[in-house]
């Protein structure tokens, strides 16, 4: 079984492979490899903020039951 990457490992790549693709296209907005890997970046980033939302409130609830 392959090692699960990070959040933030698929946001760094993701990032890479859209400027690329944009780089090299004449036409992005009609382009759909383009636009589904912006949706799969915006995926993660949706991921990521959720996770740092997360983490914050079990940080702040920890330091409220302490105390």
């Amino acid at each position: 079984m392959a090692k699960r990457r990070s959040l933030q490992e698929d946001a760094t790549s993701l990032k890479t492979k859209v400027t690329k693709s944009l780089a090299s296209n004449d036409n992005p907005e009609g382009d759909s490899t383009i636009r589904s890997l912006r949706k799969r970046l915006r995926r993660v980033q949706r991921k990521v903020r959720t996770a740092k939302r997360r983490e914050e409130q079990r940080k702040s609830k920890k330091v409220a039951a302490e105390a």
